[in-house]
């Protein structure tokens, strides 16, 4: 028990002070639990904002949960990284202590190696594409990759094309990034392609991107329309270059440590509540992307449109060295690439 308290301190909580941290420690310990008159609870963490349209659908799933199961099945809410960032609570999920969070595809390359085909850029011919790829085998077999690592994936979330915010110039082709420090998710795959742009790649925590732009430790990330928006970093990058390099979704994960404690007609509860989750976030995530764009141009962001084409081209380096080092994977990319 002492490992097990030390290992949560030293990943997420040991900058908290020690009354919060009893708080925050019980809670953890019991992720998933049944309560007076047998009621099932699981904790959900994740780093994102109250107004996001992915913490909108979760609060969509739990109320799905308690009124399929009578009020048997609860689902408690935490954002705005109260528990942790994405990695660390995805490490909380791994041995436990935490039911379920929000996790991009792009981070769960560390523990579901498959998934980073989904990191790929100009992956996607187009929208129709992509949910036909997420929606069918491939999507499902991605889903339950991380199962040996004990993160087995519900569904997917619409997560959006991700281009590039910066502060100080546009960006309007590929050698315009060059010297400049940009933002990326612990991925290798997006530190891969932000080097075949020729920036500098630079991980940063969501939660602590805002400061990170405000004293210039980074010039610039990648991210949605909606993100930019509701993480007020347009407060601080006022350019905004539509090249949408990756459709990267985002992933509900639970933790098989929790999955395996539920019966089956919980598990039933969980998983179509999920799914009705994600029909109703794809149309919170539309709804949400015209408004951002609106309110961007409000502040007055100056939004660009570069061709995509030199983006493109200068990203095609990326397959050609993943077909020779993970030529299983490529195999994965070819498969995407042929869904009609």
């Amino acid at each position: 028990m002492i490992d097990y308290i030390q290992f949560i301190k030293r990943k997420c909580l040991n900058s908290l002070s020690k009354p919060t941290f009893l708080i925050v420690l019980f809670l953890l310990l019991f992720s998933t639990c049944k309560g007076p008159g047998g009621v099932r609870l699981i904790k959900l963490g994740h780093g994102l904002g109250i107004t996001h349209p992915v913490h909108e659908a979760m609060e969509f799933m739990a109320e799905r949960v308690a009124e399929k199961s009578n009020g048997q099945m609860q689902i408690r809410i935490y954002p705005n990284q109260q528990l942790g960032t994405e990695r660390e609570l995805v490490e909380l999920l791994q041995i436990g202590s935490l039911g379920m969070t929000k996790v991009s595809s792009a981070t769960m390359e560390s523990f579901a190696p498959r998934m980073q085909v989904l990191s790929m850029p100009y992956l996607f011919k187009d929208d129709a594409h992509r949910d036909k790829v997420l929606k069918g085998e491939i999507g499902k077999q991605l889903l339950l990759d991380g199962e040996d690592f004990w993160l087995r994936g519900l569904c997917y979330y619409d997560a959006g094309k991700r281009s590039f915010y910066t502060k100080n110039k546009p960006i309007e082709n590929p050698s315009d990034l060059k010297g400049l420090k940009i933002r990326v998710m612990e991925s290798n795959t997006a530190i891969n392609m932000v080097k075949s742009f020729g920036g500098s790649p630079t991980p940063v925590s969501y939660g602590e991107l805002y400061t990170a732009l405000q004293q210039g430790i980074v010039d610039g990330a990648e991210n949605n329309p909606p993100s930019l928006y509701t993480s007020k970093h347009y407060e601080v990058c006022k350019f905004y270059s539509i090249n949408e390099h990756t459709a990267v979704p985002d992933v509900l994960i639970v933790s098989t440590k929790v999955w395996n404690l539920l019966d089956d007609q919980e598990k039933i509860w969980l998983q179509e509540a999920a799914d009705e989750s994600a029909v109703y976030q794809y149309k919170l995530w539309a709804e949400s992307v015209e408004e951002s764009y609106r309110e961007l141009k409000k502040a007055g962001v100056t939004i660009l449109y570069p061709e995509v084409a030199g983006f493109s081209e200068a990203t095609e380096s990326m397959y050609k060295d993943f077909k020779i080092s993970q030529p299983e994977l490529f195999e994965i990319v070819d498969q995407i690439r042929k869904v009609e």
